[in-house]
């Protein structure tokens, strides 16, 4: 191992895990290859990155990321009602995971959060968006570039 740290001319390869609260592992790349990205490259949000700022290969660490530097609070702009007859022919749940495009045809995720007869409600909010979060990582590599 090395004694580069990890900066904003860095690679890094690592393996990492984000859990929730509760434990719940959201993403992990412990079961499978290791990730590699550079510092700033928009494959991690700035948040994480700024969290592995110093760490150097061979270095593991369970890492808090409030929802500030993770996905961010919820907006409640985000948040859509629809009328209900735009969901012709559809089972329509709490939860339910549905695709819209905008006018550029860009796929936007929306969750739906509450329906009657006459309108859907949907959240656009990334899922994460609001959580705190945990960063378990384990640094394999650092190279300077």
């Amino acid at each position: 191992m090395t004694d580069i740290r990890i900066a904003n001319n860095s690679q890094v390869t690592l393996h990492f895990a984000i859990k929730l609260d509760n434990g719940d592992v959201v993403d992990s790349t412990f079961d499978k290859a290791p990730a590699t990205f550079k510092v700033g490259d928009g494959n991690l949000l700035p948040g994480f990155e700024q969290a592995l700022f110093g760490l150097k290969g061979g270095d593991q660490r369970s890492l808090p990321i409030a929802p500030e530097h993770g996905f961010g609070q919820p907006n409640p702009q985000n948040v859509q009602v629809m009328p209900r007859n735009q969901f012709k022919d559809m089972e329509l749940a709490e939860g339910l995971l549905v695709i819209f495009n905008d006018a550029a045809n860009t796929e936007l995720p929306g969750v739906v959060k509450d329906f009657d007869e006459a309108q859907v409600t949907i959240d656009f909010n990334h899922p994460l968006a609001g959580k705190a979060l945990t960063f378990d990582v384990e640094i394999i590599e650092v190279k300077t570039l």
